[in-house]
């Protein structure tokens, strides 16, 4: 019984634990100025494609000063991810942003 249990609490923890990754990804895009919509469809593709770690890195991405504090547009706020330095950060935000905005995200998958 115990070798049916444990991985089941393993597969259901790990559920868990990308539902509160997608909801953080989530909150700190639209804290970043993004709307709901787009902010909840980026959200659940950069939880599949993105390591804890580079997630992190985009909790901190803030306004430089002189800019607006929240973006004014994707590719603004793309332009900001732009200096974490990661390319696969990068480009799994850009993709993620054109295909949200452009309402292909669910042909994608």
């Amino acid at each position: 019984m115990r070798v049916i249990i444990l991985p089941l609490i393993v597969l259901l923890a790990s559920g868990c634990a990308q539902q509160i990754a997608e909801g953080r990804v989530r909150t700190a895009l639209v804290d970043a100025g993004l709307s709901q919509r787009h902010a909840g469809c980026m959200a659940e593709r950069m939880v599949d494609r993105l390591t804890i770690d580079q997630l992190k890195k985009l909790e901190r991405v803030k306004a430089r000063p002189g800019e607006a504090e929240d973006p004014v547009s994707l590719s603004d706020y793309v332009a900001r991810v732009r200096r974490v330095g990661d390319t696969e950060v990068i480009g799994v935000t850009a993709s993620s942003a054109a295909l949200c905005a452009t309402g292909l995200a669910d042909e994608a998958r």
